[in-house]
């Protein structure tokens, strides 16, 4: 073999971005609490999670309509507080009655319940849900920035924005004396780069730190579905095949099928799984802080911890990069790639 994993109580532990906390460097992410993961079997994730030294538990008030919240929140207490565990979770999707998405009533109503939720005083990491078209974001920033004066955030993030969007918070934020977010949540993995063109640059231009949702690709990069077979029984594609980004036919491509061939050659070089080698890959990536593995059972979660000791080489991550490039839409990424090659911006005077 090429190298060893093992599983370790001492977790790799990282900035989240350029001046939030210390995280581990796989997070709990905790969506299937109360939904797909009954309570007790939710408790021993959560134990095992942090007997292996992982330390950032994400959560959101849409997931399972509060009742992710709910579960976190009782662990918690069970175990006597947090300590230096770090607590993040999200608003926007689940506005009180009366609000709407990431305004300034709706965002302090939503604080406080997720407050209330988890039985602590303040939320270490408060994420955005995703962009408020209804909302300036100018208010959204404000209220953040009121929060964590008033000692009820300790920081904020975003999740789910374009380039553009992340970029006006950026400068909105700046321009009003207000938090800058710390993180921010997108989707990424091998079968979807799509932040790599704007989002990841403006992340490692401004210092914040990436932590990926849906890091196994909706469980294709595990291996477990097949090109032949639409999937079916107790799995996410099985339960619904048309789920999202993540859908059967949407990924069901060779392009899906020539990584899942390089993975599991790789993952045989050290024996261990697809989702290994998959994970290693992500946690490689520039700007990423934090992984966050999402899972239905404690077994589950158990198999993608081993992940948190595997070291790929430079020829085995580049192998994977290369086999999951998409490339450039001719403009104006192309464009601008081919002119910078030839150093045409020193002539035109840019």
């Amino acid at each position: 073999m090429n190298g060893h994993q093992t599983i370790t109580s001492e977790m790799t532990k990282v900035c989240l971005g350029r001046s939030g906390p210390l995280v581990s460097r796989m997070g709990l992410g905790t969506m299937t609490f109360g939904v797909e993961t009954k309570e007790q079997e939710a408790f021993r994730q959560l134990d095992l999670f942090v007997d292996h030294g992982g330390t950032l538990i994400d959560t959101a008030d849409a997931y399972g309509g509060g009742l992710s919240e709910e579960i976190i929140g009782r662990w918690g207490k069970q175990r006597g507080g947090f300590g230096d565990l770090i607590l993040a979770t999200k608003g926007r999707f689940v506005p009180p009655p009366g609000s709407h998405g990431a305004s300034r009533r709706s965002l302090v109503r939503s604080v406080e319940a997720s407050l209330e939720r988890l039985q602590v005083e303040v939320i270490d990491v408060y994420f955005v849900h995703g962009w408020d078209c209804h909302t300036e974001v100018a208010e959204t920033l404000s209220t953040l920035g009121d929060l964590v004066r008033a000692g009820k955030i300790h920081n904020i993030a975003w999740s789910n924005l374009a380039g553009w969007q992340l970029q006006k918070v950026l400068s909105t934020a700046q321009a009003q004396g207000d938090p800058i977010p710390v993180a921010l949540q997108p989707q990424y993995n091998l079968l979807d780069r799509g932040i790599e063109q704007e989002v990841l640059p403006c992340c490692l231009q401004a210092g914040v730190g990436v932590t990926p949702w849906s890091p196994l690709g909706g469980g294709w990069l595990t291996g477990k579905y097949s090109t032949e077979l639409q999937p079916c029984g107790a799995t996410r594609l099985g339960e619904d095949p048309n789920r999202g980004v993540e859908a059967y036919d949407l990924r069901n491509t060779e392009r899906t099928q020539q990584i899942l061939t390089v993975l599991r050659n790789i993952a045989g070089r050290y024996e261990c799984p697809p989702a290994h080698v998959a994970l290693a890959w992500l946690s490689s990536r520039p700007g990423v802080s934090a992984i966050l593995l999402g899972a239905r059972t404690v077994d589950q979660l158990k198999s993608n911890l081993g992940a948190s000791s595997l070291v790929l080489t430079a020829a085995e991550l580049d192998e994977l990069t290369k086999v999951s490039a998409v490339g450039l839409p001719p403009y104006p990424y192309g464009f601008l790639e081919h002119w910078s090659q030839m150093d045409v911006w020193k002539t035109l005077g840019t």
